[in-house]
């Protein structure tokens, strides 16, 4: 790491020193409860509206199968869920611009300033879904009103990644990254469980389902934009982080863009490690609620349990597989992820398309989240090791979502497509490609836990 230094002017290699001490001060083998809570907290205010983002786009995925015809006239449910589904998915290509944005905002002025701009965003794109009239009040202005909803929450998510990811990656204790990084994913799956006990609990305890389709859809995106603002309210007074701070005065001689064109392997490794990964988890989250519902033919009350407890499962899984990283490295998780994904992908779903119990498809379910969160679990801490902190929030944040609006936003669209065509297995294999894909990346790509450029500035 010393050498990393060598460079740099006097100031900022002493400033440097003094983080590198900071960070460091926790023993390696000893177990500092204050440190741990102090780092613990930080995080999970940093992923608080990591949490809120992740209601709001899972909750127009959610409750999509009861809005959909409110805003696409045709009379065909499939074909209703088709057009929503591609409006989910078309959003997802304004992503690279927010991480863009917000991956700029981030590595030049700040983390906390980013990630507040970001939830307030969502804020703006959850409330005007809540208002957007009906397609019979006010005729194509409705989807377009719809669309450009979507589009301020899919900039929103695009700064939310990189630059989460970034803060997650800097305030964690070197030793314990893994672990952190499972903690931060929690708060994702979390907005996921958070918006389906929403669902749950409209359509058990408070409306029928005539009155979900009417107007109860509308809540939980009022919900969400209440959410955002205690969001808001969390991050404008947390912590800004050491290394950042260290780098600073390094960052401010330096164009961000021309050392991210330099680093151009670390952004090609990122879409390689997010290819199958992000596949694998929207379609067992975004996606799976309408599988079990139109494939597997199971009632509204059964899918959204069967959702909920099985987004329990994974939550649980991420800060243990994390944990597991941080002792045995990352690379075996992700090798894991790959030989089991690519290998159990078209027997898992080819089985539970074909099952009639709603506990078989629950197991079902849990056993490929089992597989998935050796991905999930350490996927933002083995993005952000690979870049240095001037650039580390564009370096995780522009690929990630570029590969994401292509292979991850997509899934419902090309999941519906194939069914529609009559052929829904072929969804199965296109899934299965996308994570062998991944797996030639993992297994050529180094260690990011022995190999972590964390420590440098540039």
């Amino acid at each position: 790491m010393r050498d990393v230094f060598a460079s740099r002017s006097p100031a900022a290699v002493a400033e440097a020193a003094k983080t590198e001490k900071r960070v460091s001060r926790a023993p390696s083998d000893g177990f500092d409860a204050a440190d741990v809570r102090r780092r613990t907290k930080a995080v999970l205010i940093g992923s608080a509206g990591n949490l809120i983002e992740w209601y709001d786009i899972y909750a127009y995925s959610a409750f999509s199968l009861y809005f959909a015809n409110a805003f696409f006239p045709q009379t065909d449910p499939l074909a209703q869920q088709l057009g929503a589904a591609s409006l989910f998915a078309a959003a997802f290509f304004v992503r690279p611009l927010g991480s863009a944005l917000f991956g700029y905002f981030a590595d030049r002025h700040g983390r906390r300033n980013a990630l507040t701009g970001a939830v307030l965003l969502m804020c703006f794109g959850s409330l005007l879904i809540a208002v957007t009239p009906a397609y019979a009040s006010i005729g194509v202005a409705a989807p377009i009103i719809l669309a450009i909803a979507r589009l301020l929450q899919s900039l929103s998510q695009g700064g939310e990644y990189g630059s989460g990811a970034t803060y997650l990656s800097e305030v964690a204790h070197p030793d314990r990254r893994g672990f952190y990084s499972g903690i931060w994913y929690v708060t994702l799956i979390g907005g996921q469980l958070a918006a389906i006990l929403v669902l749950l609990a409209l359509q058990k305890l408070f409306l029928t389902p005539d009155q979900l389709r009417a107007w109860g859809w509308r809540i939980p995106f009022v919900v969400g934009a209440l959410l955002s603002i205690f969001a808001y309210i969390l991050r404008r007074d947390m912590p800004e982080t050491e290394l950042f701070i260290a780098a600073k005065p390094v960052i401010k001689r330096e164009n961000p863009w021309r050392i991210l064109v330099r680093d151009w392997r670390s952004m090609a490794l990122v879409v390689g490690i997010t290819i199958g990964g992000t596949s694998a988890f929207y379609t067992y989250t975004t996606y799976m609620q309408k599988f079990l519902k139109l494939s597997v033919g199971l009632d509204d009350g059964q899918t959204t349990l069967i959702t909920a407890g099985s987004l329990i499962f994974a939550l649980i899984l991420q800060p243990l597989y994390g944990a597991l990283s941080d002792r045995m490295g990352r690379k075996p998780l992700l090798i894991g992820f790959g030989v089991l994904g690519t290998l159990g992908t078209v027997p898992l779903l080819t089985t539970l398309q074909h099952t009639k119990s709603p506990f078989a498809a629950f197991l079902l379910i849990c056993a490929a989240w089992a597989i998935v969160s050796g991905y999930t679990s350490i996927a933002a801490i083995v993005k952000a090791e690979l870049f240095p902190t001037a650039i580390r929030a564009m370096g995780v944040g522009i690929p990630y979502a570029l590969t994401v609006a292509i292979f991850g936003g997509s899934i419902d669209w090309v999941a519906l497509t194939f069914k529609n065509a009559g052929f829904e297995s072929g969804f199965f294999w296109y899934a299965t490609a996308l994570i062998f894909i991944s797996l030639l990346t993992y297994v050529s790509m180094r260690d990011m836990k022995a190999h972590s450029r964390m420590e440098q500035a540039l």
